[in-house]
């Protein structure tokens, strides 16, 4: 296969960048986009010329290093898929094949297709854990979860935190993720004893970092490689709901006494 490529090269944040052209021939259908780019950058490299900077690390769909913008979709045209799972056979021999970094005001672009995700990071350090002392490991039986709601834990946690969902956005929100994040703590005994101060803390630090707001078009659901459901923002607003009407009655000493 022979392609041509169109990728985005910046130098850094603060530089000028734009879609530089390249050619990619002899690509094997059976090579995954990230291999696809290494042989790309091994070209650049022995003309002398800068490599490609775009982040990876498992190249198994698992850590959520690898996401780009691929002919204007997040992780490319197969649902379901990494871009690091997304293999060459996708697309045609002649195709032109536009890449280019995820687009929100909370990733700012760091060199070429790299941003910075830290956003997400700062979420998850908000309130995305349980403080209850744990001792040692209990019996798996010993605490008993109805099938439904670990699935639908299980679910949730299957976010990789790769930050799709937000590209993928007409509004660059971080609902889903942080909707997964919160529900999949919410679903389970550990997680109950901060669930609403969870969801307060969660969706403020969401706000803080200049994500913008849901309006339920649903692309982040389309464009999540674990396929998550945009139910995980539901139960995110209602626990937000509830956390933030109890927060008003308590400091105006309503409730019940």
């Amino acid at each position: 296969m022979n392609l041509t490529l169109k990728v985005w090269r910046q130098a850094g944040p603060g530089s000028a960048g734009g879609l530089q052209e390249y050619a990619a021939t002899g690509v094997s259908p059976d090579m995954s986009f990230l291999e696809m780019l290494d042989v790309v950058n091994e070209g650049l490299i022995g003309a002398g010329k800068a490599p490609i900077a775009f982040d990876h690390d498992c190249r198994e769909g698992i850590c959520g290093s690898c996401g780009m913008m691929i002919n204007g979709v997040a992780h490319g045209p197969s649902r379901g898929t990494a871009t690091c799972q997304l293999h060459m056979r996708t697309f045609k021999d002649g195709d032109t094949i536009v890449i280019e970094p995820w687009r929100a005001r909370a990733f700012p672009v760091i060199k070429d297709l790299v941003v910075n995700r830290g956003a997400l990071d700062r979420i998850v350090a908000s309130g995305g854990f349980i403080s209850a002392p744990t001792g040692s490991p209990q019996d798996g039986n010993a605490l008993p979860i109805p099938k439904q709601d670990a699935d639908a834990a299980m679910d949730a946690a299957a976010c990789i935190q790769c930050g799709a969902c937000v590209a993928a956005c007409p509004n660059g929100s971080a609902s889903l993720f942080t909707g997964a994040k919160i529900s999949h703590l919410g679903l389970l005994p550990q997680g109950q004893p901060e669930r609403y101060r969870r969801a307060l803390k969660m969706v403020a630090q969401m706000d803080l970092e200049n994500f913008g707001g849901c309006t339920w078009h649903g692309e982040c659901q389309e464009a999540c490689p674990k396929e998550i459901s945009i139910d995980v923002i539901s139960r995110m607003n209602r626990d937000f709901l509830k956390a933030a009407v109890t927060q008003v009655e308590e400091r105006s000493g309503g409730g019940e006494g």
